[in-house]
């Protein structure tokens, strides 16, 4: 049985087994506690930087209602209104897709895994795409806003996901059908924990949301309504 914390170590990054001195953690467990604490409040404050995006693919940049880092934590409804003076730099295209990029609570999520995410998206997807938007001070919330402003069908809301003390980088993905100010959680799917090796890979990642976005032009909704029935095998790493 002594094995047993190293061996279920070895399958997760969650802290099990960690050794002790005495009642308390050694020193070396203690220290990679605090520098995993360090860089989930880092994710949590980094700042976004759109550049990678704009290259990529000609993003448009556009910023939530808080006006600052600070005022977007302590606000959350900031976060998830868009001033009309920036819905006014969004037009209709007569695209039926949109995919938004916010920063979300980690902005280090973004900056590693949206740019390759959406290549990975691009030939499974379909559609016809709206031009990519990055949103900074977004909550997912925005994503409705904003689709509705590019008055498209589907939008795909990739944000950095709440760090936790292992996962500082974990991108989510949620979409909506129909996006619009008003819509509630309840009525989107999300696919979360994109986070190669750790999480999941681009194009496992790809595949449930090419499934979800098809499925809910078909049936003509999203949310609680749109169980995901894809037949592929989820794998990490």
């Amino acid at each position: 049985m002594a094995e047993l914390p190293s061996r279920l170590a070895a399958l997760t990054q969650a802290r099990i087994g960690l050794p002790r001195a005495g009642h308390a953690l050694n020193t070396a467990a203690t220290l990679a506690f605090d520098l995993a604490h360090a860089r989930a409040r880092d994710a949590v404050h980094a700042v976004f930087d759109a550049g990678a995006l704009h290259a990529a693919f000609g993003a448009i940049e556009v910023r939530s209602a808080a006006p600052d880092r600070a005022t977007y934590l302590q606000r959350p409804d900031l976060g998830r209104q868009l001033p009309a003076t920036e819905a006014a730099r969004l037009a209709p295209t007569g695209a039926n897709t949109a995919i938004v990029v916010g920063d979300g609570l980690s902005a280090t999520a973004v900056a590693l895994h949206a740019v390759p995410l959406i290549e990975a998206l691009r030939p499974r997807l379909g559609g016809v795409w709206a031009p990519i938007v990055a949103a900074h001070q977004a909550r997912v919330a925005l994503g409705d806003a904003i689709g509705a402003a590019l008055a498209v069908d589907v939008v795909v809301m990739l944000i950095g996901e709440r760090p936790g003390l292992s996962a500082p980088d974990s991108l989510g993905a949620y979409i909506t059908w129909q996006p619009r100010p008003g819509r509630q959680d309840s009525e989107r799917n999300c696919v979360s924990n994109i986070r190669p090796p750790h999480g999941l890979d681009y194009e496992t990642a790809a595949t449930r949301i090419a499934w979800l976005v098809h499925q809910a032009r078909a049936r003509r909704l999203t949310g609680v309504a749109l169980k995901d029935e894809s037949t592929f095998t989820p794998r990490l790493g």
